[in-house]
């Protein structure tokens, strides 16, 4: 009977001593004076996280061998990042295409970054560009890309892409996307005419063993138009393509 009385008393004791702290509970302006800068940037979203995503493929256009890559990623906080992009393509053995972006990309809303920052080409010849637009989700889950870009020497173009992924079970994917550019001006050292100067259309059929290793089959087809296209005949170069390539994409 003694022991009992005495856990009793010990009890209310706890519960006393507990009372203050049960009061002010987990959020009051107490604790919140307590936090310290890495605490508060915790609870606000400013913890580091990284996504990069690389895909490089071989396939073959008009009998042609065709090699591409194309590398996509961020380092930063919900509401900051460094995005980080570069993409190319080698046909025959010879790099046609290559380009890397380095991007400050900032949240403006749930599904939306504002990104700026520069953009340089290597092929098919050296050419650095100022660069600003969007990145984000729009209607009907379409991750969208809309950039503007301003050339060391003026012109101005600008590049829209868009893609959805379908899935048909948890680890089998189909993703159309669709690509195109435009231009403000002729732009004759790069072969380029105002208006619409080339797009494409695909759909790349990947499984995924797990979500950082997946091959992939990808099929799309190319064309140059308006004066573009003229440019590219007068050249007796193919004013289309059509690429079927096997892949495979990595994220980590």
């Amino acid at each position: 009977m003694q022991g009992i009385k005495t856990l009793l008393m010990a009890s209310c004791l706890t519960l006393s001593l507990a009372m203050p702290a049960l009061a002010q509970g987990p959020g009051t302006a107490e604790d919140m004076a307590d936090m310290t800068g890495h605490d508060m940037q915790k609870e606000h979203g400013g913890q580091v996280f990284h996504m990069f995503r690389l895909e490089a493929d071989t396939g073959v256009n008009r009998g042609e061998s065709v090699s591409s890559w194309d590398l996509d990623g961020w380092i930063g906080t919900d509401e900051n990042k460094l995005w980080i992009k570069s993409e190319g393509e080698h046909t025959d053995g010879e790099l046609e295409e290559a380009e890397v972006w380095a991007l400050y990309s900032r949240n403006i809303s749930t599904f939306w970054d504002a990104q700026a920052g520069i953009r340089y080409d290597f092929e098919p010849r050296g050419n650095a560009y100022f660069v600003a637009g969007f990145n984000g989700l729009a209607r009907y889950f379409f991750e969208t890309e809309a950039h503007l870009f301003v050339s060391e020497h003026g012109d101005v173009t600008a590049r829209l892409r868009q893609e959805n992924d379908l899935l048909l079970t948890q680890k089998l994917i189909l993703q159309p996307y669709l690509e195109v550019n435009l231009s403000a001006q002729d732009v004759p050292e790069q072969e380029i005419g105002a208006g619409v100067s080339d797009g494409k259309i695909g759909l790349q059929t990947r499984y995924e063993f797990t979500r950082k290793f997946a091959p992939y089959i990808d099929i799309h087809y190319g064309r140059k138009f308006g004066e573009t296209a003229s440019i590219a005949e007068h050249d007796g170069e193919e004013k289309d393509e059509l690429v079927g390539a096997i892949g495979l994409r990595l994220m980590f």
